[in-house]
């Protein structure tokens, strides 16, 4: 038996189903958006990643914790191509 849909799990919409494919901060997600711990990286904050390029912080995640980032990629096939990487990145806060 599958879980369903993804809900809000707190706020004003707490229990609605999640639209998908939109942000914590509201935008549409497209290549360049990026989810970090909002704690480090605040949304709005531009981010540079080699091999990526400019992208900005639209999202968050309950697994990404500290210094990570977790990039949009138009399909899982390309996220698994690009994998798990340790670069520099270059901020714009």
């Amino acid at each position: 038996m599958g879980l369903g849909p993804p809900v809000h799990s707190s706020g004003p919409n707490k229990g609605k189903p999640k639209e998908v494919g939109v942000t914590a901060s509201g935008t549409k997600a497209k290549h360049g958006t990026i989810a970090a711990d909002t704690v480090v990286l605040p949304f709005g904050t531009i981010v540079y990643v080699p091999g990526y390029g400019y992208g900005r912080v639209e999202d968050r995640g309950g697994a990404i914790k500290g210094h990570k980032l977790d990039l949009w990629f138009s399909s899982h096939e390309a996220a698994k191509q690009w994998g798990r990487k340790r670069v520099k990145v270059r901020v714009w806060r």
